[in-house]
């Protein structure tokens, strides 16, 4: 949705998306704003790029203020307009509307995340509550919400095309969750909910950034360093030395639980000085603490559920979405929960082995800041698998064009050219224009890979212009990582799953460059349908084709050896117990979460957590869940909230898609345009559960998905 980023900056749930065509100033517009705001003309840039070589940090808040002015007034045209309702004069109007808030929020949402500063998070701070009361104005609107039912009422007799008629049942929908049927009375109550919750999503956010960065673990001494190569101990002097720490050394902290440094740092200590910065990066009852913030969050979202006539916020979220149902999502996480915790407390009794047997009369107990320390130690003997002999053959910009960008050529024709004259928000972002195979331009790709301070953690994709066929739009999509970044004059070298997240994330990129919708609020997908896409690209990563092609070293330019690329194909399901393991208590703590009915009393969140993680079996004390609720980003401030199940849901339907293409000879453009007409091309435009089955013939199995994460037995699942 074409939203999303401001929505998501803002700290507020998703709701419609608008876009549109120019429109004129309002009246209290001054007119040397107009000439001087780069927002409030559309760009001159290729396919509309945003104007970063002009755009300053004080354009931002006028052009959000004067965006909500002009929507609101179109908006209240449309619903004021004496002509009865129909497709033409009431959901394309809205479909247009907006055109400068839809412009100004796509920019302002991805810089917020990407490139924070203490400048944008004031106007994240005051904007917040004034975009949920923009917000509330359109979809409590009663003469508005009146045309879209009738519209809505008469949708089978009135012509629309299959898009079209997709588009009326949305905003119907989307106006119903959003309050529109409520009584007056409720709707007051609502505003209320939706301000409070606003100020909080930007606060945690906020809270969080500050608290990932005050926690980086600070050493003095490069000896508690030993384990790391040179060139990660020589980030973690620049990282110092941009903090203003000459002669010391920083651990940045990436927003997993785990940390990649724990896999190699031989000190104990500092492994556990590491994971508890980790774990309390936002507990320590200072000014970044949030765990008052996510209690009082889950209570605001489990009243506004109730409003609304569902028993919890779960029910509410999984409405329009595949699973349908809380039961349906804990049923599928639960269910792999039983192999996994299994295959995972055999994991730690062979770690545990390890450690008696390195350690005789001196066995310590693996504990969490031990596991990826010592599971290394175990891949290398069980596989000999070497992280650090991989990461020489994945360099970073080998890993982009000859791996990521090949295989979209191959499978679907697109081809690539860096453009160094589409001027970017940071100087380590990069421009990439994309070809369609017969040579039509077809949109932008921005990267940006390497973690600052200012940069909210993890990796997402997110756009600056979404495709529609109707505003006659391309699409400009950027990536973003947190990956760390070289010393100068040092290349960029990759884990393998860092190259795994680079396929991942562009497996969105091509979710959006590859739409054919005609309506901007058709690209919108469920949830737990939207991740397909991403995670069905990872597969070509160890593609043997794509492989080849990019996993070559660095200084050498040699292929990986054979024998080391089977090493990698033997060990795929290794550490898959843990893994899976730490997946499914965040998803679950997801769940108990959202699952409070309204009225319950704020709990404490360490407590809450606790009981959460043992009620469903996932309380291994080696394995804390990927999350801890205190820096849970995605369900208090991405988007997520009753939704990270999603990535399972989507992983059963991404094997399974894989499934079909090993059936039907892999890697061939025949395959790859299947594919893309069937799923990415559609975007929302049909029920993701009918687009699927189109596309495969028949449901989804789970068997694909427990192969290839190595638990067996197979357990039964329905979805």
């Amino acid at each position: 949705m074409r939203r999303l980023p401001l929505l998501l900056a803002l700290g507020l749930a998703a709701g419609c998306a608008h876009a549109g065509p120019g429109t004129a100033p309002t009246a209290a517009t001054p007119k040397a704003a107009v000439t001087e705001n780069p927002f409030f003309q559309v760009s001159t840039l290729p396919y509309q790029a945003p104007r970063f070589d002009r755009i300053k940090d004080a354009d931002y808040q006028p052009a959000l203020e004067e965006g909500m002015t002009r929507e609101l007034a179109e908006v209240q045209a449309i619903a004021n307009q004496a002509a009865a309702p129909t497709f033409d004069n009431t959901i394309v109007p809205l479909e247009r509307s907006g055109e400068l808030l839809d412009r100004v929020g796509s920019v302002f949402g991805a810089v917020s995340q990407a490139n924070n500063n203490d400048e944008l998070q004031r106007i994240q701070r005051e904007e917040a509550p004034r975009m949920a009361a923009h917000s509330d104005a359109i979809h409590l609107d009663a003469q508005l919400f009146a045309r879209i039912r009738t519209i809505y009422e008469n949708r089978d007799a009135a012509g629309l095309t299959p898009e079209q008629k997709m588009v009326v049942e949305r905003y119907y929908r989307d106006f119903v969750r959003s309050g529109a049927q409520l009584s007056e009375e409720d709707k007051v109550k609502l505003r209320a909910l939706n301000q409070e919750e606003s100020k909080l999503g930007t606060e945690f956010r906020q809270r969080l950034l500050a608290g990932t960065k005050a926690g980086a673990l600070v050493l003095d001494d490069v000896k508690q360093l030993d384990g790391l190569s040179e060139g990660e101990i020589a980030a973690a002097a620049a990282a110092a030395q941009q903090r203003g720490l000459a002669g010391k050394w920083v651990l940045v902290l990436q927003n997993t639980t785990q940390q990649p440094a724990q896999a190699s740092l031989r000190d104990r200590s500092v492994r556990q000085r590491l994971f508890e910065a980790s774990t309390l990066r936002a507990e320590h009852g200072d000014a970044n603490d949030t765990r008052a913030i996510v209690a009082r969050i889950a209570q605001l979202r489990a009243e506004r559920a109730r409003l609304m006539g569902f028993p919890t916020y779960a029910d509410f979220a999984l409405q329009d979405r595949m699973a349908k149902t809380p039961a349906a999502a804990i049923k599928l996480l639960t269910d792999v929960a039983t192999p996994a915790t299994a295959r995972a407390r055999a994991e730690a009794a062979s770690m545990q082995a390890l450690i008696e047997q390195q350690n005789p009369g001196h066995a310590f107990k693996l504990a969490p800041w031990d596991w990826q320390y010592y599971a290394e130690q175990v891949r290398k003997a069980q596989y000999d698998l070497d992280e650090s002999q991989l990461k020489p053959y994945f360099e970073l910009n080998r890993v982009l064009q000859d791996g990521v960008f090949f295989a979209a050529n191959q499978l679907y024709g697109l081809t690539f050219k860096e453009r160094k004259d589409i001027p970017v928000y940071q100087p380590d972002v990069r421009v990439f224009e994309v070809f369609d195979a017969d040579g039509t331009p077809l949109a932008l790709f921005y990267c940006d890979y390497f973690k600052r301070d200012n940069k909210g953690g993890g990796a997402w994709s997110t756009g600056f212009v979404g495709q529609s066929k109707l505003l006659g739009t391309r699409p400009v999509v950027s990536n973003v990582g947190n990956f760390s970044a070289p010393a100068p004059g040092q290349p960029a070298l990759l884990t393998y799953d860092e190259v795994t997240t680079m396929f991942h994330e562009f497996g969105h990129a091509l979710h959006s460059m590859l739409s054919t919708v005609v309506y901007p609020s058709s690209a919108r997908t469920p949830r737990d349908f939207v991740e397909l896409p991403s995670q069905f690209n990872e597969h070509w990563a160890l593609d043997p084709a794509v492989f080849a092609h990019y996993a070559r070293h660095y200084q050498t330019g040699e292929p990986m050896p054979q024998a080391l690329v089977d090493k990698i194909r033997k060990a795929g399901t290794f550490n898959q117990g843990f893994e899976t393991t730490e997946y499914l208590a965040a998803s679950l703590l997801d769940m108990a979460w959202y699952t409070q009915p309204a009225g319950t009393p704020a709990p404490d969140v360490d407590a809450f957590e606790a009981e959460a993680l043992h009620r469903y079996g996932v309380d291994l004390p080696e394995v804390p869940p990927r999350y801890r609720s205190s820096y849970f980003s995605h369900i208090w401030g991405s988007g997520y909230s009753a939704g990270y199940y999603a990535y399972m849901w989507a992983e059963v339907l991404d094997q399974d898609a894989y499934a079909w293409f090993s059936e039907n000879g892999g890697l061939t453009r025949a395959n790859g345009q299947r594919f893309r007409d069937m799923i990415l091309a559609k975007g929302g435009t049909m029920d993701a559960g009918e687009m699927y089955r189109a596309f495969r013939g028949h449901d989804p199995t789970i068997e694909p998905l427990l192969r290839a994460r190595g638990l067996t037995p197979v357990v039964s699942l329905s979805h």
